[in-house]
């Protein structure tokens, strides 16, 4: 394959440290910093079908193979779904990503462009990627951080080397303790007990083998509605509290996904202890320590927007925009071209990696995550100048 020829660019000015304020209200302790994430999506491929997945914006590559724009289906014979699909204008198809010349230049050409110094693999299922490790060791290269989310189909196979290579993290996604709760969050394919065990067999034996070889493990659990609670019990019981845990809710399911986490909050007689807020993306969340001893965290999406990009979308209310200016995201396409998203639920807004570096929209993103920062300080009391 030809490598592109990048433009020139100026690298970015590092964004200052991280920051440390007080909440105004309840005197919470408040950690700010600057979104410096780069999401990539390295393979679409997955061997589950959660009912809440987004699949990064992307169609299931499986189920629209051959497929025009307009033809293509949010949800196939696979049994796995793209939520978003229906309505989000997704022009093509995901590829996997390979580990070459054109990624390392890819990654930074970004990296220099937007300042940005962490690398997150996501997919589908990232353990899937038959060169996982030399993918990491090219984001390392790069000067990157790299982290992963998985749901550790793969893991014991491939995270050894991924260790090796320069991998600091994963976010194991949890979706259930036991066979009958991994299906309520599953299609019909895994009504099956034994697949089902399987599954969560290989998602325990990839968290050890993580841990083992130097890995960091989060634990990610999706607490759609009051049903899925007792999931979430049974993981702090089963758990290393070592492991970090981190409730999330259901972007599909709304305020009743929000409203079960805080009730479980409530039964678990956790007692809040700090908050976490990036400048320049959606995500936030909260520390809640348990009489235990433990911590666990709530992540949440706050109404972050794009100032120009943003405004006009149809999407732009209290109800419809679901995750907000959640961050950058590269894609490679089914052509070899790497492209740029901005939000899952507007794929139409995706251009190739060069048309990006030279837009308004890579300006509006660094504009918007210098002003949050001064912002954010500002709210929480941090005294001092505030630099980029």
């Amino acid at each position: 394959m030809k490598i592109a020829v990048w433009p020139t660019l100026e690298p970015r000015r590092r964004p200052a440290a991280t920051l440390m304020g007080a909440h105004p209200r309840t005197g919470l302790p408040v950690t700010i910093s600057m979104d410096r994430t780069l999401r990539l999506k390295v393979i679409d491929a997955c061997g589950m079908t959660c009912t809440f997945c987004h699949n990064e914006g992307t169609p299931v590559l499986a189920d629209n193979l051959g497929r025009a724009p307009a033809e293509m289906t949010a949800a196939g014979r696979s049994g796995r779904v793209s939520i978003y699909l229906g309505s989000n204008g997704a022009g093509f198809l995901p590829a996997t990503v390979a580990p070459d010349e054109s990624l390392a230049d890819t990654l930074a050409l970004l990296r220099d462009a937007l300042c940005v110094d962490e690398l997150h693999l996501t997919g589908g299922e990232p353990t899937l990627h038959p060169k996982l490790a030399e993918v990491v060791g090219v984001g390392a290269a790069a000067g990157y951080k790299v982290c992963a989310t998985s749901n550790g189909e793969n893991g014991v196979r491939v995270l050894p080397a991924c260790g090796e290579a320069g991998l600091e993290r994963v976010n194991f996604s949890i979706f259930g303790t036991t066979a009958a709760e991994l299906a309520q969050v599953q299609h019909g394919k895994f009504a099956n007990t034994i697949r089902a065990e399987r599954k969560i067999r290989a998602l325990q034996d990839s968290i050890q083998v993580a841990v083992a070889h130097g890995i960091r493990a989060n634990a990610n659990i999706v607490v759609p509605n009051e049903d899925h609670v007792p999931r979430v019990h049974r993981l702090l019981s089963e758990y290393s509290p070592a492991i970090s845990v981190r409730l999330l809710n259901s972007l599909d399911e709304g305020e009743e996904s929000i409203e079960a986490i805080y009730g479980l909050l409530r039964d678990l007689k956790v007692v809040p202890v700090g908050i976490h807020v990036t400048a320049g993306a959606s995500g936030w969340r909260t520390a809640y320590r348990l009489p235990t001893g433990r911590v666990v965290y709530f992540k949440q999406i706050r109404p972050v927007r794009l100032p120009e990009t943003c405004t006009g979308c149809r999407f732009n209310n209290s109800t419809d925009c679901e995750e907000g200016y959640y961050g950058v995201r590269l894609y490679r396409d089914r052509d070899g071209v790497f492209q740029v998203g901005v939000c899952i639920q507007r794929m139409d807004l995706c251009l190739p990696v060069e048309e990006f570096v030279r837009s308004d929209l890579r300006a509006e993103i660094l504009a918007l995550r210098e002003a949050e920062y001064r912002k954010l300080a500002r709210k929480y009391g941090v005294e001092g100048e505030v630099r980029n």
